[in-house]
């Protein structure tokens, strides 16, 4: 069985297709600048990496450029579509509609369409995708995958804000988290690791990369995460503010002589590291400016380390028993001084990493980087969002 993933962004389109079989990937590739001037499409199927330069007006001809590569007679992996048995597509944003992967139908697509005003531009994108795979296969399955369904189980107390409750029936206000997918994928990692049922697992997952968030998980169910409504609540990130206090609009709205969505806008792309730094929001940017001395990019590092240990003291405390502590996504997975950072001074709560280990971690793998004598295990864990939405397409079309 092979099982096509697709995950659609404003201007961009990544696929990887999958057997199945042996749950390897057999091709993957990133179409780029769709709608925008210079797009261009960069994939791997049988040898290196090839990158084209191809016109992309919208979603439709940047998946049927996909298609077309997975079909190719010397590039190509398929020999017809028809082998490809359904195709699952990430979403960001389920909702309160949507607590599962889902089948697409007609009245899915329909209660899709509720869900615009809470993530306008990311739901634009996915459903694009979505729309795109209908056309050109129109009888092949469609799964979605949502980023908010692992955070589901989050209790009232957890996801509501302190807002008038008739404001959060009617506009459906509350926390909903993100990054649910990865955050599944590493509890299922880790629970391999502890030789545990998921259900009987306690962790704290913290994935850290452009966009980051933790997640507190009790016998194997999100009970907190720390992103909200959107994605901008929560840790200080690439170019997301995170926490602040939400006067904070209306105040740079006024003396910017700004809207609110204008305000917003710039809370979610100009600010974070970039907007603290004034260097860049990529980490290994970052890095470097820190080794040539500059103090606002040192401050930004710290400002992310100290809200990641912040969080893990709360969770715990949330949690009660802990059995794991996860480092996963780009920067958790790759930074060990900022997975060390975050755990000093935890010595007395039973964490301790084993900073020998944690410095010299092979690439890519799965690595338990606590001490023989830390009460609480620590593992660095790659995720892998794509294979989890294969396996729940997977599990759904053969149902």
């Amino acid at each position: 069985m092979k099982i096509l993933v697709i995950n659609a962004g404003s201007s961009s389109l990544k696929f990887q297709l999958f057997d199945m079989e042996n749950e390897k990937v057999i091709a993957k590739g990133n179409c780029e600048k769709i709608g925008l001037s210079g797009s261009f499409i960069g994939y791997k199927t049988k040898g290196d990496k090839v990158e084209k330069i191809v016109d992309m007006p919208n979603h439709d001809v940047a998946t049927k450029y996909v298609l077309d590569i997975l079909t190719d007679k010397e590039e190509g992996v398929i020999k017809s579509l028809d082998e490809i048995s359904a195709i699952g597509h990430r979403f960001v944003q389920g909702g309160w509609i949507f607590d599962k992967s889902v089948l697409v139908d007609e009245k899915v697509i329909e209660d899709l369409e509720k869900l615009t005003d809470l993530s306008p531009l990311h739901a634009f994108a996915n459903m694009a995708g979505v729309k795109a795979c209908m056309k050109v296969m129109p009888k092949t399955p469609q799964v979605i995958v949502f980023d908010t369904s692992f955070h589901a189980t989050m209790p009232a107390k957890a996801y509501m804000y302190g807002i008038d409750y008739e404001d959060y029936q009617k506009y459906h206000i509350r926390k909903y988290g993100f990054h649910g997918t990865s955050h599944r994928y590493v509890l299922g990692k880790c629970a391999e690791l502890l030789k545990k049922d998921k259900s009987a697992v306690n962790a704290i997952t913290v994935h850290i990369g452009n966009g980051s968030s933790i997640t507190a998980i009790k016998n194997g169910q999100s009970v907190d995460t720390t992103m909200g409504l959107t994605p901008l609540e929560g840790l200080i990130m690439g170019t997301r503010s995170g926490d602040l206090d939400p006067t904070v609009v209306s105040y740079l709205a006024e003396k910017k002589g700004q809207s609110a969505g204008e305000v917003v806008n710039y809370l979610n792309k100009k600010c974070g590291i970039l907007g603290v730094s004034g260097v860049s929001s990529d980490m290994r940017a970052i890095n470097d400016a820190i080794k040539q001395g500059n103090e606002r990019a040192r401050l930004a590092l710290d400002m992310l380390i100290y809200r990641v240990k912040k969080y893990i003291g709360s969770y715990m405390a949330v949690l009660g028993r802990v059995d794991a502590i996860v480092f996963t996504g780009g920067i958790g997975e790759n930074q060990e001084d900022l997975r060390e950072e975050a755990l000093e001074g935890l010595e007395e709560f039973g964490i301790k990493i084993d900073k020998e280990k944690n410095n010299n971690l092979p690439r890519g793998t799965v690595e338990e980087i606590s001490t023989k004598d830390s009460k609480i295990k620590i593992f660095r864990i790659p995720t892998d969002e794509e294979l989890l939405i294969a396996r729940d397409t997977k599990d759904l079309i053969t149902k």
